[in-house]
């Protein structure tokens, strides 16, 4: 650093070497069946009608107030059919 202040250049530099490191973790702790993330997410594709059940089942099954469940992204595909990410925690408490 330069005379004690930190640049942009400083703060990026810093965080992508805390990325990697993360990354690292996490690669790291997926093969030993340990997850160092936090939240439990699902991706799928699906008809708008079958989207709309899965994720009522979801909220359903892990309320938003407990699991902070939520639709992380969604798009809809060329041939109709909805993908869609949803996140919640594992555990409530």
């Amino acid at each position: 650093m330069k005379s004690g202040r930190r640049y942009p250049a400083d703060v990026a530099k810093s965080l992508a070497q805390r990325g990697q490191q993360n990354r690292w973790r996490t690669e790291g702790a997926a093969g030993s069946g340990a997850s160092s993330s936090t939240w439990r997410r699902e991706t799928f594709t699906l008809s708008r009608l079958e989207a709309r059940a899965k994720a009522r089942q979801w909220f359903d099954d892990f309320p938003k107030a407990a699991y902070m469940t939520e639709i992380e992204s969604w798009r809809e595909l060329s041939d109709g059919s909805i993908e869609f990410t949803i996140r919640r925690l594992p555990t409530a408490d």
